[in-house]
């Protein structure tokens, strides 16, 4: 135990160092150099740290880690073509998102390439602005973070929608087996009195993909997974929280059985100062067959130091159904321009 009062001694560290800074004329003057509505230039660098209270592989084991290392370029011409190129240099610079797109309208949008594809809201935000270091684990057990195709999109008073198809095996630059990925998200915005708004969200697909990974959790579908969830997000300038549920079908490959993964988490949080913000998430992940059923507490402090620069500290608690339960510490440091 005495590791751990030194792991958040180095992780306060660099924040203590960044303490104090202000914004500056030349951070203005590179946002108006590299950030127009035709070509704008984003650069996002974390580093992260990991510390499991136990001996053991819970929240990464015991590591110092780079989280997201991004460079993104993205832009809308004159002419109304939308474009967007995002490379990770974590270990070799590889694509995470290539879309190209054209505008109609507020109302109408196509994009077609390699993106997120809109199936749940803590899916949604770019790595530098999630709630929590990690997102909740309903994402990464029923998700790719990425599919390859084609989405038609757009908002009109408040309606918001999304229809996609896409080859249905995540990054890979191809599809394997002719069959596709179906995808829909119907949402709705009310704005309040008090200046605060609450998002609605349905999200469905079916992936008549065979023999594709489900997620990240190590099972492979035979085919015809379907998905299915929805969401409510509310947001104001002191409080903000998030519910939302997923869940997907499928036939295990090579057993016969059908499983059920299940996902719920709720967040909530306050914004206790311009720079400051505290949260907590309980987090439910379950399997009908697997039987791998647990509940994950996260408490979170993120902090604004500069205008370039913040932080973020989490504590994990897991509630594990017939095993040990599992604590565990993160932080995160983190330039984003």
């Amino acid at each position: 135990m005495k590791k751990v009062p030194l792991f958040i001694v180095v992780l306060l560290m660099p924040l203590s160092l960044a303490y104090g800074q202000t914004n500056s004329d030349t951070v203005d003057d590179l946002e108006n150099r590299l950030k127009s509505e035709e070509f704008n230039v984003g650069l996002l660098l974390q580093s992260v740290g990991v510390l499991s209270l136990d001996d053991d592989s819970f929240n990464g084991g015991r590591q110092f880690e780079l989280g997201a290392t991004r460079l993104d370029i993205k832009g809308q011409l004159p002419s109304n073509f939308i474009y967007r190129m995002q490379l990770d240099f974590r270990r070799s610079p590889s694509i995470i998102d290539a879309q190209v797109g054209y505008r109609f309208s507020d109302q109408f949008r196509i994009v077609t390439g390699m993106f997120k594809p809109f199936l749940s809201s803590d899916l949604d935000p770019s790595p530098a602005a999630t709630d929590f270091i990690n997102r909740a684990r309903l994402v990464g057990s029923m998700l790719n973070s990425r599919e390859l195709g084609v989405t038609a999109l757009g908002e009109t008073e408040g309606f918001n929608y999304r229809f996609g198809i896409y080859n249905g095996n995540g990054r890979q630059l191809g599809n394997d087996d002719n069959n596709f990925l179906y995808t829909v998200r119907l949402g709705y915005q009310v704005n309040l009195e008090d200046n605060g708004t609450v998002d609605f969200g349905l999200n469905g697909a079916v992936n008549t993909s065979e023999g594709e990974s489900v997620g990240n959790t190590g099972l492979i579908s035979a085919g015809d997974r379907t998905i299915y969830g929805t969401f409510v997000k509310y947001d104001s300038d002191t409080f903000f929280g998030t519910v939302e549920f997923l869940q997907t079908d499928f036939e295990l490959a090579g057993s016969g059985l059908d499983e059920t993964i299940t996902g719920f988490y709720a967040t909530v949080g306050s914004n206790i100062s311009e720079q400051s913000q505290l949260l907590a998430r309980v987090d439910h992940l379950s399997y009908d067959e697997l039987g791998n059923d647990s509940n994950r507490v996260v408490l979170g402090w993120n902090y604004q130091t500069t205008q370039l620069v913040s932080f973020q500290l989490n504590g994990l608690l897991q509630f594990n159904d017939g095993v040990d339960n599992q604590a565990g510490i993160s932080g995160n440091l983190q330039f984003h321009f």
